[in-house]
């Protein structure tokens, strides 16, 4: 080793000042072994009530109603309108989306079941 110089390490290097940070890619919402996200309808609520989908790619929503009667999930942006009865589930299959957000609801409870899907 040279006088002057102490011993390298590798977990001493850092970025160069200045240096952008690593890009990060967006964080979808899982998805189950099936590859669909699963989204439960309980007491008349969305959950999540956000979702975030990669853009250009179709995907799947497994719907859980946990409520005793059925809800009708509708999106005239999505282009979807599913009847999912009471206790019991339904797939929604949606086309590949553009990058945007795309508001869906419970058709027969407007005012708390609602929801949106982000294509990014």
């Amino acid at each position: 080793m040279l006088a002057g110089f102490g011993a390298w390490s590798a977990a001493a290097q850092t970025a160069p000042t200045g240096a952008a940070p690593a890009a990060v890619a967006p964080a979808y919402t899982p998805t189950n072994a099936a590859g669909q996200i699963e989204v439960v309808l309980k007491d008349h609520v969305f959950t999540p009530s956000q979702i975030r989908v990669p853009a250009g790619k179709r995907t799947q929503l497994l719907i859980k109603n946990q409520d005793p009667t059925a809800d009708e999930f509708d999106s005239s942006a999505l282009k979807v309108e599913k009847v999912v009865g009471g206790n019991s589930e339904g797939v929604v299959r949606l086309r590949e989306l553009d990058p945007g957000t795309y508001p869906f609801m419970g058709e027969f409870n407007p005012t708390t079941a609602q929801g949106v899907v982000i294509a990014e």
